[in-house]
């Protein structure tokens, strides 16, 4: 692990930027404290052959207009003073990692940006870095991380470090435990990790195939296409009234006194209902085939017992 300190200044005060990178290199160098309100998220992303791309993200609270203007005197030079600086130091970095893994290693597509944020809560500075590590990880049967930080790492506090891994992998092992899991593995600061630590193990998943196709969001995509097709077939066929539905079920044929004893049951369930109800309640009160029952209220309704009132898909029937 290695602290690099950026000092900028202005007439009335010195400010300092401390960039916490977290890699394999086992030297500590400790100097001014990092600001206040201040934190770093280290987000390392594993791909399946075994890169990682690596994002830092530094956030400071700029408290005054004096901070915000040296901040911005920074920015103007991300590129041409202080990005090279920080491909230096991973290129070594990496180096020293290959060195004792024995496996070679490249860091690639260096990017840097600085830029004043205003929110709610406050006007921040932030820093972004972030570039692709090959062979970070080791690959074969299954990927693992942790030998590259063959010096331990530290995680200062309010820092936060992030390792998400592929699409179609679980977790094996996780030495130590994160403390979160949560789109990837989460450890906040402040705490030490031992060396090769953070330890992880990830297996292909049982169905990769399957995981793929959830990830790439192609179940969503056969969810709007049926969506499609069913709301199609709905407007082509026009809804037809409840009583007119035909259920696939053997007719009842019920005698005259039975025909009675059904209208005497719906009248009494309107009446303890306030005087309405609707069909699918009656049907379901009265336990009876949802045929015998619209058959029984079409009786009703002919000699003007009751009415039928429409409500969207439903019938609400109503003692006249």
């Amino acid at each position: 692990m290695k602290l690099v300190h950026i000092e900028y200044k202005n007439r009335n005060k010195a400010v300092a930027l401390t960039i916490l990178l977290l890699f394999c290199i086992p030297v500590i160098a400790c100097a001014a404290p990092v600001p206040p309100d201040s934190s770093i998220t280290y987000t390392i992303t594993i791909l399946e052959d075994g890169t990682a791309s690596w994002h830092v993200e530094y956030r400071t609270l700029l408290s005054s207009d004096d901070d915000a203007a040296v901040f911005d005197a920074y920015a103007k030079n991300i590129s041409y003073t202080y990005l090279p600086q920080f491909q230096d130091l991973m290129q070594r970095s990496a180096a020293q990692a290959a060195a004792a893994t024995a496996r070679p290693m490249e860091i690639t597509d260096f990017t840097g940006d600085a830029v004043i944020q205003t929110t709610p809560t406050g006007r921040f500075g932030v820093v972004y870095y972030s570039f692709n590590w090959k062979n970070f990880a080791k690959t074969g049967t299954d990927i693992a991380i942790g030998d590259a930080f063959s010096g331990g790492l530290y995680l200062a506090k309010d820092n936060t470090l992030v390792i998400r891994y592929p699409v179609g992998y679980t977790i094996n092992i996780a030495e130590p435990e994160p403390d979160l899991v949560r789109d990837g593995l989460i450890w906040y600061g402040q705490r030490s990790f031992g060396a090769g630590e953070p330890r992880l193990v990830f297996e292909k998943s049982g169905f990769p195939f399957l995981t793929i196709l959830l990830g790439s969001g192609f179940v969503l995509i056969v969810i709007v296409v049926i969506g499609m097709i069913l709301l199609k077939r709905r407007r082509d066929k026009p809804d037809q009234p409840e009583e007119e539905i035909v259920r696939e079920e053997e007719t009842v044929r019920l005698s005259r006194a039975d025909l009675i004893s059904i209208e005497e049951q719906i009248i009494g369930l309107l009446k303890a209902s306030g005087g309405e109800q609707y069909q699918s309640e009656i049907v379901k009160n009265l336990g009876l085939p949802k045929s015998t029952v619209s058959s029984t209220l079409n009786d009703l309704h002919q000699r003007g017992v009751i009415q039928k009132v429409k409500k969207g898909r439903e019938n609400l029937i109503r003692l006249t």
